[in-house]
């Protein structure tokens, strides 16, 4: 019987901010590890149901954004896409490259992103009621409106509302050069990230688009053992080439 993974570690991310992570799963797996990034104001908890599940045949490290959860606040002007794509980039270096990025909303974003950047990093993405970003200047100021007007109801520290928002194309720009297989879960509910679902079956090499009945944004909170499914069916066609 294999021994199993259970450990949690605080790492240096960029700038040497603390981000605490947890790594649960079997010892030397077959196949890439799993790095599943939160959306913004969520903690590593969220993933909690989906890797009780995971867990059992794949390594799975989660983690806490700065300024979430268990990780260390940062500065208030040290919550960039650079910043946090930085502490992506230390997870990685715990976890092993490649790895499957998993990711939920923001998290998928800075999936797609560290995808679009360092391709030979990512062995496969999952995306969880993600976008790719925003062309039109216009799209952006509206998104980034709608942040900073939750963030004022949060008890968040100052300036964290940052990691969340948006301030070019970047992504969305060079989301065809991606070229990995990707996994896509929606909420049948989550009306606002159903055009996102349509460009990356456009653009993206989408093994599955996984639809779930009657949830919403959460989806992967709401419906962990349907989500679960469809990513060990997308870990298994890795596997199988």
């Amino acid at each position: 019987m294999s021994t199993r993974t259970n450990s949690t570690r605080m790492l240096a991310g960029a700038d040497g901010v603390a981000i605490a992570t947890e790594t649960r799963g079997p010892d030397g797996p077959d196949g890439p590890p799993i790095i599943a990034t939160t959306g913004w104001a969520n903690d590593r908890s969220v993933w909690t149901p989906m890797v009780d599940d995971l867990s059992v045949d794949h390594a799975v490290t989660t983690w806490d954004l700065r300024g979430h959860g268990a990780s260390a606040a940062a500065p208030p002007d040290e919550y960039t896409r650079a910043h946090a794509l930085g502490d992506l980039a230390a997870v990685l270096d715990l976890a092993g490259r490649p790895a499957v990025l998993m990711g939920h909303s923001l998290g998928g974003f800075l999936s797609l992103a560290h995808a679009v950047d360092h391709p030979e990093d990512v062995a496969g993405l999952v995306l969880v009621a993600t976008g790719p970003g925003f062309r039109k200047v216009e799209a952006r100021e509206q998104w980034n409106e709608s942040v900073r007007a939750a963030a004022a109801g949060m008890d968040l520290p100052p300036g964290v509302e940052e990691i969340s928002m948006h301030h070019d194309a970047h992504v969305i720009d060079h989301l065809a050069e991606v070229q990995v297989p990707v996994l896509v879960l929606l909420g049948e509910r989550d009306t606002r990230f159903a055009a996102s679902a349509a460009l990356f079956q456009r653009d993206l090499d989408v093994h599955e688009s996984v639809v779930v009945a009657d949830m919403g944004h959460m989806v992967h909170v709401k419906a962990p053992a349907e989500c679960a499914a469809a990513v060990r069916r997308f870990m298994a066609g890795l596997a199988g080439g």
